[in-house]
C-alpha cells in the first residue's frame, strides 16, 4: 500500500490550490494509503477522463483507498459511488474541512457518499497554503462560486453560490507565500471579477488587488487568472494603468464572437463590448498581452457565426487561445439545444488554434532582441511578466527572476541568453 496520500488533479487553477489544501490536511491527520482524484466536471471529457484514471489506478494500487471529489463528484455523486474501484465520494465544502481527512473517516467510513447541497454553503475560507508543490508561482484562492447561468456550463452546481474571501485573510496569506519565497502570486477563482459582492461595503477585485499591493510591497508580482472582462471594476482598471507589479496579462472569458451565441449561452456581453475593452486596456498598458477561452460548435452556431469568432480574435488583439470544441454536458440548457456536428466542432475547433498560433508567432517576433524579466518555473523553462515561455540552455534554480534576451524562437517558445 502506497505510503501517504497521493492526489490526482483534473482541471482549473483552483482545483489545483484546492488540492494542496487537502494534501496538507492529509498530512497532517497522518492519512495513508490513500488515493483521492480532484475531478473537474467542465465538459463530458473531463469526467470520462478522470473515471479512466481511477480505474487504472485501482489496477495498479489494488489495496489503496480511492477517494474521489471535485465538481463531478459534487454533480453526480451516486455515478462514481457506484464505480466498484470508488471506496468514497466527498464533495467540494467537505474535500477542504480537516476533519474529512482523518484516517477514521477517510478510511474506515461506512457510507459511500458523503456530499452535502453546495448551494446553502455561503462562506469561504481562506485556507493557508504555504506554498504548491513543484510550482514556482504561488495561487491564492479569493473567490468560490458562481451566481450566473451560461447556459453550457454545470459548474455552478458544483461549486455553489458566489462567495468570497475577506480582504484581510486574503493579504495575510499572499504575505506568508511571500516569507516562503515566493515571487510572484496567482489570484485565483470561478469567477473572480464578482469578487465582494457578498462582503461588507461590497469591495471590488480591483480594490483586493491593490490592498494587496499596498500591504505586502515585497511581493514582486501579482497576476489574475481568468476574468470576466464585462465585470472588470474601475479600480481595476485605474491599477493596470498605474502598477507595473500587476502584471500585463489578462485571461479572458469571451467564448463566442457572435452576438445571437452569446445571447443564446446567457453570456452578460456582447462581442463589441470584448473590443472595446481590450481597446481600453490597451491604452492603459500598451505592453497587456491577452488570452481568451472559446468554444467552438456551440449548438446553433453557423459558418458564419464562427467567422464572427475568428475576426474577434484579430479585432481584440488575442494572443493565448484556450479553444474547447463544444461537448455537451449533461443537465444545461446547451445540451438541448440543436447540435453542430462533432466533426465540425472539431475542425472549427482547430481553425481557432490555427488562429492563436498565429497570434502567438506575431507576439514571438514582436519580442526578438528585447530584455526581459523571466521567472523560472524549472531550471530550464520560465515565463515572462506577458506569460510568455522562456527556454533556456544554462540551467537556472526554479522561483529565480532571471533578466534574459529574448534571442530566438521556435513559434512557442523564445530562447532566452542571460543578459550580460
Amino acid at each position: 500500500m502506497k505510503k501517504g496520500t497521493e492526489i490526482v488533479t483534473f482541471g482549473c487553477r483552483l482545483n489545483a490550490y484546492e488540492s494542496e489544501v487537502m494534501r496538507g490536511h492529509a498530512e497532517a491527520a497522518g492519512l495513508d494509503g490513500a488515493i483521492v482524484f480532484n475531478t473537474c466536471a467542465v465538459t463530458a471529457e473531463a469526467e470520462r477522463q478522470a473515471r479512466q484514471a481511477i480505474r487504472k489506478a485501482r489496477r495498479e494500487n489494488p489495496q489503496a483507498r480511492i477517494i474521489v471529489t471535485g465538481c463531478a463528484a459534487q454533480v453526480n455523486p451516486d455515478a462514481f459511488a457506484e464505480m466498484p474501484e470508488v471506496d468514497l465520494v466527498i464533495g467540494n465544502e467537505e474535500k477542504l474541512q480537516a476533519a474529512s481527512w482523518q484516517p477514521a473517516l477517510a478510511l474506515h467510513a461506512n457510507e459511500r457518499v458523503r456530499v452535502n447541497d453546495i448551494m446553502s454553503v455561503t462562506e469561504t475560507a481562506g485556507h493557508l497554503v504555504g506554498g504548491l508543490e513543484g510550482r514556482a508561482r504561488a495561487f491564492v484562492q479569493v473567490q468560490n462560486g458562481c451566481d450566473h447561468r451560461c447556459t453550457f456550463c454545470i459548474i455552478p452546481y458544483g461549486r455553489g453560490p458566489s462567495r468570497s474571501v475577506p480582504a484581510g485573510e486574503v493579504v495575510n496569506q499572499v504575505r506568508t507565500l511571500v516569507g516562503n519565497g515566493y515571487r510572484e502570486v496567482v489570484l485565483t477563482g470561478v469567477d473572480m471579477t464578482s469578487y465582494g459582492g457578498d462582503l461588507p461595503g461590497r469591495p471590488s477585485l480591483g480594490n483586493l488587488a491593490r490592498r494587496i499591493l499596498k500591504l505586502v510591497p515585497e511581493l514582486e508580482r501579482l497576476r489574475l487568472s481568468s476574468i470576466d472582462s464585462i465585470e472588470a471594476d474601475d479600480e481595476l482598471m485605474r491599477l493596470i494603468a498605474e502598477e507595473e507589479r500587476l502584471m500585463p496579462h489578462l485571461h479572458l472569458s469571451l467564448q463566442s464572437g457572435d452576438d445571437m451565441i452569446l445571447k443564446r449561452m446567457k453570456r452578460r456581453h456582447l462581442r463589441d463590448d470584448s473590443i472595446r475593452f481590450c481597446e481600453d486596456v490597451r491604452r492603459l498598458r500598451p505592453d497587456i498581452v491577452f488570452g481568451a477561452d472559446f468554444i467552438a460548435g456551440f449548438p446553433t452556431e453557423t459558418d458564419e457565426m464562427f467567422e464572427n469568432t475568428m475576426r474577434l480574435v484579430d479585432e481584440c488583439g488575442l494572443t493565448w487561445l484556450h479553444v474547447f470544441p463544444f461537448s455537451p454536458r449533461p443537465g444545461t440548457p446547451a445540451a438541448k439545444m440543436p447540435q453542430v456536428s462533432r466533426e465540425v466542432g472539431k475542425h472549427r475547433a482547430e481553425r481557432l488554434r490555427l488562429k492563436g498560433a498565429e497570434h502567438v508567432r506575431a507576439h514571438l517576433e514582436s519580442g526578438l532582441g528585447a530584455t526581459r524579466p523571466v521567472l523560472m518555473e524549472t531550471p530550464t523553462l520560465g515565463r515572462t511578466h506577458q506569460f510568455t515561455p522562456v527556454r533556456v540552455t544554462e540551467a537556472a534554480t526554479a522561483g529565480e527572476i532571471l533578466p534574459l534576451r529574448l534571442a530566438a524562437h521556435d513559434g512557442q517558445s523564445f530562447e532566452g541568453l542571460r543578459a550580460a
